[in-house]
């Protein structure tokens, strides 16, 4: 199977990458833009592997995007590239707009220019998003495949637009897509401004933790390789025109989550002080139209495609911890590009 994947130095598409390298032969193409959150190092171990190639492009840049889909004849697409940060997506719409709805829509268009010139009939586009899109929901209440799209930051709503334009293009046009909308990935590689890395790494650096308002917002959370897996089981099964939401069933506040990792932390690599990392925590103002839970039902493809997440909340966020301890100059890197 030949993959195109955009946005594979990112944190998710990374660790896709790698996850495929370890469970099957593929001939992958990576095409990425090598943003601030695009790392070419995550994928290092397999830079030298003759089935993987690298093209630095933007989705947004229609002509070359084309001209590599072309050359290279694809199987199948997974769509991960996005600008994703809703803090930055806050000060900085444009970018945004830019990148997940303009860029989105090339590529849709040159998918579907690809496929009526090869006539691929097991061509597939896997385009992921996330359950933002659906905006906050009440408590005991859960996103499925059926909710309505509520988007509430610049972030959300342009990921909300990229899934309409990949529905659009599979009942106007017939492209053969599927829509993933998953909860909050955690794990390797994962940027440090996001909120499980930044915590770790600010308790390494006897930083104060930021958590916005009273810490109260809740998130479901997914261990990234469950959703690399959930993924492999969508391109292998999943159906065409249909959505799968892929949820961790690990839900938490963002209050609990940041004392999780103090415990963990406390016992992993002790301050000098001996004081919990507890103590380091820090009540800043709200996020700005801040959505106060999230939450996924992902009972359809636990039926349908016979996946479920390996890995609790727990033993995920011990995993990831361990990661960040030991490598630590990966993400000093990211911190300080001089390190």
């Amino acid at each position: 199977m030949k993959m195109f994947i955009t946005g594979g130095c990112g944190f998710i598409g990374s660790n896709f990458i790698l996850n495929r390298f370890k469970n099957g032969k593929h001939k992958i193409l990576n095409y990425d833009k090598l943003t601030y959150a695009g790392n070419i190092n995550n994928l290092k171990t397999i830079e030298n592997n003759k089935s993987y190639s690298f093209i630095r492009g933007d989705i947004c840049d229609y002509d070359l995007l084309l001209n590599t889909i072309n050359t290279f004849s694809p199987d199948i697409i997974i769509h991960f590239a996005a600008e994703s940060h809703v803090d930055r997506s806050i000060s900085n719409p444009t970018n945004f707009l830019k990148t997940n709805i303009s860029g989105t829509a090339n590529l849709l268009n040159a998918s579907l220019n690809y496929l009526s010139n090869t006539k691929n009939k097991d061509f597939k586009f896997i385009h992921v998003s996330t359950d933002e899109v659906f905006g906050s929901i009440d408590n005991n209440l859960y996103f499925d495949e059926n909710s309505t799209y509520k988007p509430n930051s610049p972030y959300s709503a342009s990921k909300a637009s990229s899934d309409h334009l990949v529905r659009a293009w599979n009942k106007t046009y017939g492209l053969p897509t599927i829509i993933t909308n998953c909860s909050n990935n955690y794990g390797p590689y994962q940027f440090p401004e996001k909120l499980i890395p930044l915590i770790i790494s600010n308790c390494l650096d006897e930083k104060k933790l930021p958590i916005y308002g009273d810490g109260s917002n809740i998130r479901d959370w997914i261990y990234v390789k469950d959703h690399c897996e959930a993924l492999n089981r969508i391109i292998y099964k999943g159906i065409i025109g249909q959505t799968y939401m892929v949820g961790g069933s690990s839900e938490t506040s963002n209050l609990n989550m940041v004392k999780n990792i103090c415990i963990i932390l406390d016992k992993l690599k002790p301050r000098p002080s001996k004081e919990s990392y507890k103590k380091l925590i820090s009540f800043v103002d709200d996020r700005l139209g801040h959505d106060h839970r999230y939450a996924v039902n992902s009972d359809k493809i636990k039926t349908t495609l016979n996946w479920e997440p390996k890995e609790s909340l727990g033993s995920g966020i011990r995993k990831t911890i361990e990661w960040y301890i030991n490598n630590e100059a990966w993400w000093r890197k990211l911190q300080n590009p001089k390190f």
